[in-house]
């Protein structure tokens, strides 16, 4: 069974830094086309953070655009989030997909990120960012 085990959430001042880090376990680079990080905020749905399929492409959502970069490393089957100027409104719950394909007819993004595209999940790791 596939699994995913996010690590890195902390507690950082506003301005700081954090780098994610998904440890995927029982699975080969090729059955992880699409990879991506999303966040959940108390009370709401999950948020598309970042995607990357297995050619590099990325995907961010505009509020971490510039600010935030994904990248995976096919040979440790891991995927990394590194967040640089956090901000207050950072703070959430992030979790990590993998997806078995990176075809989407009815999400926008490229790759996708949309959560229902996604078929396995982490746990989560929480970050907080104080001002």
């Amino acid at each position: 069974q596939v699994r995913l085990m996010e690590s890195g959430g902390d507690s950082v001042q506003a301005g700081g830094s954090l780098k994610l880090t998904c440890t995927v376990s029982n699975s080969t680079p090729d059955t992880m086309p699409c990879m991506a990080w999303f966040r959940r905020y108390p009370g709401w749905e999950l948020e598309g953070v970042a995607s990357i399929d297995s050619d590099g492409r990325v995907a961010y959502t505009d509020s971490v655009r510039g600010r935030f970069t994904i990248s995976r490393d096919d040979t440790k089957n891991t995927l990394t989030l590194q967040m640089n100027a956090l901000k207050s409104e950072d703070r959430a719950m992030y979790t990590c997909a993998v997806a078995r394909t990176c075809r989407s007819d009815s999400c926008p993004t490229v790759p996708p990120l949309c959560a229902s595209h996604y078929y396995y999940w982490g746990q989560g790791t929480q970050v907080t960012v104080s001002s």
